[in-house]
């Protein structure tokens, strides 16, 4: 199963009032898992960029004035989410300001039937909240010490690791690595894991076997150096 996780920032709030898209950031997931490809792209909003959304990501004026257009950049987004689900964090003000631009270049919507908003999911599963992306991650257990400002990529990355855990232990408990990793949901799963051992009588056998093993070596060698299976594979690749 192929999944993005997509993330934007803007110039405002508004696509309707004048307000931009600046940039764009989504990271492929393949069965839950990012396989390394990603799509990046800053874009020239053909208008200034207001200090107070460049105190949110950074981004300026003359930063961007360089940079492509969206109709530069359109056909290869597009390309890169093809027709796969997409997770995305409070969707519909992301949705809304692809939406327009896509617009005004007479492209196809994006339909919200094949959006998963993590928001909407974070107020079921948390109804005290707070449930935006930095609050997640503390409840998480979730690195953001490099999120000091907003980024498409940089929160995409961040919001894979919450999605995965708002999906809960028990969808993604296949993840057996991550209690190698010492990842928060390795912690969880390890006392489970744990109990159930505890009741056989002998461990049971190991189903993989050394072709196995070689076969998927090769299959993360062909992912590239930014596969996420290299933070768990040992030993640690020197050039990871």
């Amino acid at each position: 199963m192929r999944e993005i996780i997509l993330d934007t920032e803007t110039t405002g709030l508004n696509p309707q009032g004048g307000d931009r898209l600046i940039e764009i950031g989504c990271i492929e997931l393949i069965n839950r898992i990012p396989s390394g490809r990603e799509f990046h792209c800053f874009i020239n909003p053909e208008r200034d960029v207001p200090a107070e959304a460049q105190a949110v990501h950074g981004l300026s004026t003359d930063f961007l004035k360089d940079k492509p257009l969206f109709a530069q950049v359109a056909a290869n987004f597009l390309a890169f989410i093809g027709e796969d689900g997409l997770v995305i964090h409070n969707a519909a003000f992301d949705i809304g300001f692809l939406n327009f631009e896509l617009g005004r270049l007479t492209l196809g919507a994006i339909a919200m039937d094949r959006v998963t908003c993590t928001l909407q999911l974070a107020r079921r599963r948390h109804p005290a909240g707070p449930n935006n992306l930095d609050a997640l991650c503390k409840r998480y257990g979730i690195d953001n010490s490099k999120r000091t400002k907003h980024g498409a990529l940089v929160d995409s990355l961040l919001l894979a690791e919450v999605y995965i855990e708002l999906l809960g232990v028990r969808q993604a408990a296949f993840i057996d690595f991550a209690a190698a990793n010492g990842s928060p949901l390795g912690a969880e799963l390890a006392p489970l894991q744990r109990g159930k051992a505890a009741q056989r009588p002998a461990p049971l056998k190991p189903r993989l076997t050394a072709e196995d093993a070689q076969a998927h070596a090769v299959f993360v060698e062909k992912l590239g150096k930014k596969a996420i299976w290299w933070r768990f594979l040992t030993p640690a690749r020197s050039d990871a």
